[in-house]
């Protein structure tokens, strides 16, 4: 058995605790878990979607392993964690329009919850390390982010540019200060552009270009690009982004890191579509709206990463595509209403509108 195998193994027996289990993320990091031989206790507040959505999701909502909560509950996330070896915080109130358009719950989840994770994490005498899920949008667009391609050390200087991604920079200085001071292990994470079966995009979260084009394609619609498609996106896979968290949890060197979490490769939205493409030959791609929130964008530089973790993603795009269109075919009730309904001049129009919401929240 090879290292990398050993490192998992470590984890059979323990116990691990899961915020936003019922996540794209979380559900499979919850599946590796269970098969590395850990046990699993799962908060969720089950917000992010219906009961059907779930289900179609694979996901229990009878399951035992499952506690229908707030991360913002004090007595409940303390009766978790003081039972938790380990703990992946990866609740979050998600996307840029969805904390845009209810700041409130935003600053429930992502602030006040957070804190209450972390809290608890710092009082617990049997936690062996937290991992804080936070997210590559604490970059912001970087440097040159018209015009040149970035590559994102952890070191570049932070530039969020919305509710989420200040919140997720917050949680970051928040576990380093309590954590060191309570003398408690820790890794930060920021995963890329992850993705995979299981993802439904939400209205005016117009950032999960795969599972988007993908569903535009299967029902017949033009697959619109902004700026031509030129853009590019370090995407990775929602197995490979599990896998990872899981080593964190274990590898010695991710001890108190900040670490990104990503594939180190870009490809362009042009050729996302492409291989859509390829799966619906119909499919036709179509100039979109011009967004000065879809930055050029860039790639992880994962050399911290694959040194601490002593792994790297494996999951090609190509491949990781053709995972989505096979559980597409699979599962077409996936396909939200919303989408179905909405025509392309309505799209674009959508896509403007949050542009323009950004555009004056930062004014």
């Amino acid at each position: 058995m090879g290292s990398i195998d050993n490192r998992l193994a470590a984890l059979a027996g323990s116990h691990v605790f899961l915020t936003g289990g019922a996540g794209l993320i979380g559900r499979q990091v919850r599946a590796q878990l269970l098969e590395a031989g850990a046990s699993v206790s799962v908060l969720d507040n089950l917000s992010a979607a219906d009961r059907d959505t779930y289900a179609l999701c694979g996901v229990n909502l009878d399951s035992p392993d499952l506690a229908v909560g707030s991360v913002h509950d004090t007595r409940l996330v303390a009766e978790h964690i003081a039972r938790a070896d380990y703990v992946v915080h990866a609740a979050a109130h998600s996307t840029v329009a969805g904390c845009l358009a209810d700041p409130d719950t935003a600053f429930a989840s992502n602030i006040a919850g957070t804190e209450t994770v972390l809290r608890a994490a710092a009082r617990s005498p049997r936690l062996k390390r937290l991992v804080f899920l936070s997210s590559a949008q604490v970059y912001g667009h970087g440097s040159a982010s018209r015009t040149h391609e970035q590559v994102f050390t952890e070191d570049a200087p932070a530039q969020p540019l919305n509710l989420y991604a200040s919140a997720k920079l917050w949680g970051e200085a928040q576990t380093r200060f309590l954590l060191n001071h309570a003398g408690v292990d820790y890794t930060v994470l920021r995963p890329f552009s992850v993705y995979g079966p299981g993802q439904i995009p939400k209205p005016k979260a117009f950032n999960w270009a795969i599972a988007q084009l993908s569903m535009y394609a299967a029902i017949g619609d033009p697959l619109p690009l902004n700026h031509g498609g030129r853009q590019v996106r370090d995407f990775l896979h929602v197995t490979d982004a599990a896998t990872g968290i899981l080593h964190a949890l274990t590898a010695p060197a991710a001890s108190r890191q900040t670490l990104n979490l990503g594939a180190g490769r870009t490809t362009s939205i042009r050729q996302v579509a492409e291989m859509i493409q390829g799966h619906f030959p119909h499919a036709k791609i179509t100039d979109g709206a011009s967004s000065a929130q879809d930055p050029l964008g860039g790639r992880a530089d994962i050399t911290a990463m694959a040194e601490a973790l002593g792994w790297e993603p494996k999951m090609t795009v190509a491949d990781g595509i053709a995972d989505f269109v096979t559980w597409l075919h699979d599962t077409p009730a996936a396909i939200p209403g919303w989408l179905r309904e909405e025509g392309g001049a309505q799209r674009l129009a959508a896509w403007r509108a949050v542009d323009d919401t950004a555009r004056a929240a930062r004014s």
